[in-house]
């Protein structure tokens, strides 16, 4: 039986769904030495949380495997969807109480938030990554912070780029998008002056408020040290936030509010020429019955963030996790579950429904047909290979994970841009609040 809810970002999946069809079964060279041995419970039921879908594709595949695993297993599978906001609470409340949901789709480094409460996962963890090529460093960072033991198995991550409006850009004088945060800032000031303004969330949106730490990082900023000392109140992150107040003179009004739905509208409405968000927009626009809608999905292009004076990507993408609790009644059933979930017959199908929403956390799927298939995902490809954890450049832990539900980065960076604090004091309070949670 399977319970759950929908969010309204697409409609239908089924231009997805086409895109699935078309692209073709995966083409690699599997590791034959990867073993996998593991018996599941009699009478396993299995209950799993995870987080509301953005693009319809991913609910409809996620649920058609459920349904197969169940059927394959004889182990009934009950799914409930939460918004990632919900997600967090409910995965703490079952840590504390020791009972509620199995199996828990969640966020970022919510997995270090009660790492001794959750099953160890190593054994599942090294089959996925002999087999399939290997997981991405920061799959490791995030879910094997002790360098031993595997805490969770990566699901993957929504890429973060720059969505804009290329007549828009290219009528404010820019024929390409800017490769740097000096350009970036004169092509957002010359589209304001054009009446066609950009935004980015400045509200506690879990997704969107990547664009955050990209812009301090990207001046050379963290929230910590390779010792996780807090480092934060910096002369780099002052620079960087005195950057975001200049530029966020340039933004369409109403961002400080702004959630993880709310770009996604404004964009689609025609009131903002550039934000940043996941592949949804671009989908939303291709598969909307609206005509003056559906015409902008030609206009939509996508970009990779900046580079500052760091001299590097410096991007951040929402990682996506799956936990297990140990006070399961069925561990076994739960590590077939996950190892199901995650083999290409399945995840695969799910990548290419889902139009690359969520990128690979394993090496062998950057082949998925989905990157290539139309040339303006392919921006997202790349997604978690050079993504840097939210810890960056600490090691992941209670005080990373707390950090980061605390929003401290964003709040920061709405701070000094809105001007309700001068950049040193919006360093200075967020270093006082990620010692707290540091020292906790």
């Amino acid at each position: 039986m399977v319970h759950h809810t929908r969010r309204k970002f697409i409609k239908s999946s089924t231009a997805a769904a086409a895109v699935s069809a078309a692209a073709g079964p995966l083409i690699w060279v599997k590791d034959a030495n990867a073993q996998w041995n593991n018996q599941v419970e009699k009478g396993a039921k299995l209950r799993v949380l995870r987080w509301k879908r953005f693009v319809a594709g991913d609910e409809t595949v996620y649920l058609e495997n459920v349904k197969k695993f169940s059927e394959k297993y004889g182990v009934e599978v009950k799914v409930d969807s939460e918004s990632w906001e919900d997600v967090r609470p409910k995965a703490a409340v079952a840590a504390n109480v020791g009972s509620g949901p199995d199996i828990i789709l969640s966020t970022n480094d919510d997995a270090n938030l009660y790492p001794a409460k959750l099953l160890d996962v190593t054994d599942v963890a090294d089959y996925l990554g002999k087999k399939y090529g290997g997981w991405y460093p920061v799959c490791e960072q995030y879910l094997k912070p002790d360098g031993k033991k595997w805490i969770g198995i990566p699901l993957g991550a929504a890429g973060n780029c720059i969505v804009y409006r290329e007549s828009q850009v290219k009528a404010a004088g820019f024929a390409t998008f800017p490769k740097t945060t000096d350009e970036f800032l004169k092509m957002m000031k010359a589209l304001k002056e054009k009446g066609t303004p950009g935004g980015f969330a400045l509200g506690h949106a879990t997704g969107d408020q990547a664009w955050a730490f990209w812009l301090v990082w990207a001046f050379g900023g963290k929230m910590v040290d390779n010792n996780n000392k807090v480092v934060i109140n910096s002369p780099e992150t002052v620079k960087a936030l005195e950057y975001v107040k200049e530029l966020y003179q340039t933004f369409v009004p109403g961002t400080l509010s702004w959630l993880d739905p709310n770009n996604n509208k404004a964009f689609l409405d025609g009131q903002c020429s550039v934000t940043a968000n996941g592949i949804s927009v671009y989908y939303a626009a291709k598969n909307a019955t609206d005509p003056k809608i559906k015409e902008l999905a030609a206009d939509i292009q996508h970009a990779n963030f900046p580079i500052g004076p760091a001299g590097v990507p410096t991007e951040f993408n929402l990682f996506f996790n799956q936990m297990v609790f140990k006070y399961t009644k069925y561990p076994k059933a739960a590590k077939e579950f996950l190892r199901f979930m995650m083999e290409e017959e399945q995840y695969g199908p799910w990548m290419q429904a889902s139009i690359g929403y969520t990128c690979q956390p394993l090496r062998a799927y950057e082949k998925n047909p989905i990157w290539t298939v139309d040339p303006k995902h392919t921006p997202y490809r790349n997604a978690m290979n050079v993504m840097r954890p939210t810890g960056y450049s600490g090691k992941m832990g209670s005080g990373s994970a707390a950090t980061m539900a605390d929003f401290v980065m964003l709040d920061m960076v709405a701070e000094a841009a809105s001007g309700q604090k001068t950049p040193a004091e919006a360093a200075a309070r967020a270093a006082q609040r990620a010692t707290r949670n540091y020292k906790a």
